[in-house]
């Protein structure tokens, strides 16, 4: 088995999680869930990044210590898992004592070889961003962006790390890894932003301005910067593991490619003599008219509220299908009603009801065997042969809204032959060679519908548990060879309805029950 590790990127415990916490969450368990029914053996790795001067002031503020703090809404990132169907095999903090070990180590080994000094710093620092600006950071005018929030001129003494003497390094790496960054027009952002020169890492805060952080192992009066700690994650959690390590993929946002992740971290690994990764998938923003959804523009959304009124499989589905990787995409609750009407009651659900409501009136609930196979069931099973074989290659590089729209298009195709075949008719008629074709018809619809969810099962896990469980089929281990047209489900006894996706109240209704 080809070992395959993927992460997310840690999200900061300064607040609750929202949409876009989830979404990467969802596309990362969709990538892990699809390499493991391609027979890879997947390590996949979530958490959260726990220390820093934002966590520090926001424990004080509610007059409680960092660490209980920390506790407290650590909870609630590691509870939106199993809401969110999330198959981490692993969570880590950065409190927890086997990623201490790892900073620490790795900040000894940089020290000792000389890549890490002592210098004055006199500079403007974000305390919201925790991190150092420099002019080019300002807006034309002279002000400071949004986004750094309050912006103070400082002098202190720090430790840095010696990241500009790496920057031809990174080039040369980007030039001959033309794929390391997905999408490929993300890494021409990394290039164009490298044709500046960079800056050496400040990679320490005074203890006596924040306590909440890893001790330097070489200078204990000092707390490691935020981003020195916080991406060495990835490597401390599976240090100890034999053969995970290098990471295949990290998932993470556009925001924090440039230059965390693409700039500081492969520098960082490549200085402590530590594989890098094969690649990073920086994934888009959820917009809400046009504009980022953030806590602090307030128009963030809470995730559970979707999952609870409509569970999780279909909003995952509304995720995945919605968005191309990569890209930004619009979310409104009116769109992701289309998505949930449109594609899983009106298209995927009518084929599940169809199929057992009329095995069950014509066949006495067992689906029969093929019979008389004729130009529509060819139509059907060659129609699925194409799309499974695009569906596969579209996965393989992360166009899942591209796969699931292809899979659709099989569902409608199987609704189509359903009404060309109205088995309903079939079914009154008495000729010998029209109950050839009704039994036919429904095995067809059977195969067709199990073969459907198949393909979305990475994405709906639920969802494609029950509609097995209702069509009388416990699949193989081999999702590959699930993925031929076949009599599998000839003989199968299934249940006599399933309902899946339940229409919304309307709005006056829903606000009744509440």
């Amino acid at each position: 088995m080809k070992s395959f590790y993927i992460t997310t990127a840690i999200d900061y415990v300064n607040g609750s999680p929202h949409l876009g916490h989830a979404y990467e969450k969802v596309l990362t368990d969709v990538i892990a869930r699809f390499r493991r029914q391609m027979g890879d053996k997947v390590h996949f790795l979530t958490g959260v990044d726990e220390h820093g001067q934002k966590v520090q002031a926001s424990a004080k503020k509610r007059g409680i210590p960092p660490q209980q703090f920390c506790d407290e809404v650590s909870a609630e990132f590691r509870a939106l898992l199993p809401k969110l169907n999330i198959s981490n095999d692993d969570f880590i903090r950065t409190t927890d004592e086997r990623h201490k070990k790892v900073v620490r180590q790795v900040l000894q080994q940089l020290f000792e070889k000389g890549e890490i000094y002592k210098a004055e710093y006199r500079g403007f620092y974000s305390t919201r961003q925790e991190q150092f600006l420099q002019e080019k950071d300002r807006n034309p005018d002279g002000t400071w962006p949004e986004l750094f929030g309050e912006v103070t001129e400082i002098v202190e003494a720090n430790y840095f790390f010696k990241l500009k003497q790496y920057q031809e390094w990174l080039v040369e790496f980007l030039t001959k890894n033309e794929n390391f960054i997905f999408p490929a027009f993300r890494q021409k952002q990394v290039v164009e932003f490298l044709k500046e020169p960079l800056n050496d890492l400040c990679i320490s805060r005074p203890r006596e301005r924040l306590e909440w952080g890893i001790p330097l192992p070489f200078d204990d009066g000092y707390v490691t910067y935020v981003w020195f700690d916080a991406l060495l994650n990835y490597y401390s959690a599976v240090a100890d593991l034999p053969g995970v390590w290098p990471a295949t993929y990290h998932v993470i946002g556009k925001d924090i490619l440039v230059p965390p992740h693409a700039v500081y971290w492969p520098i960082m690994l490549h200085a402590a003599n530590i594989p890098l990764p094969q690649g990073i998938i920086a994934h888009g923003w959820w917009l809400q008219r046009g504009a980022k959804m953030s806590k602090s523009t307030g128009n963030a959304l809470n995730p559970l509220d979707l999952v609870t009124e409509f569970g999780a499989d279909a909003f995952r589905y509304f995720l995945i299908r919605e968005m191309n990787v990569g890209q930004d995409s619009d979310f409104t609750r009116d769109q992701f009603l289309v998505r949930y009407n449109s594609e899983l009651a009106n298209n995927l659900g009518n084929l599940v009801n169809r199929t057992l409501n009329m095995t069950t009136r014509f066949a006495a609930g067992i689906v029969p065997a093929a019979e008389a196979i004729e130009d529509a069931e060819r139509e059907v099973q060659t129609q699925w042969a194409k799309t499974r074989d695009e569906v596969i290659v579209l996965n393989e590089g992360f166009q899942f809204h591209a796969a699931l729209e292809r899979t659709m298009q099989f569902v409608t195709a199987t609704n189509a032959y359903i009404e060309r075949r109205a088995p309903w008719k079939l079914g009154k008629s008495t000729e010998a060679n029209d109950q050839a074709l009704l039994r036919t018809s429904l095995a067809t619809m059977a195969e067709a519908l199990r073969l459907a969810v198949a393909l979305m099962q990475h994405v709906i896990p639920s969802t494609t548990t029950k509609i097995n469980a209702v069509l009388g089929y416990t699949p193989g281990a081999d999702w590959r060879a699930e993925l031929d047209w076949s009599a599998k489900l000839s003989g199968a006894k299934v249940a006599e309805a399933l309902v899946l996706f339940p229409r919304p109240a309307p709005p006056e209704k829903a606000l009744a029950k509440v």
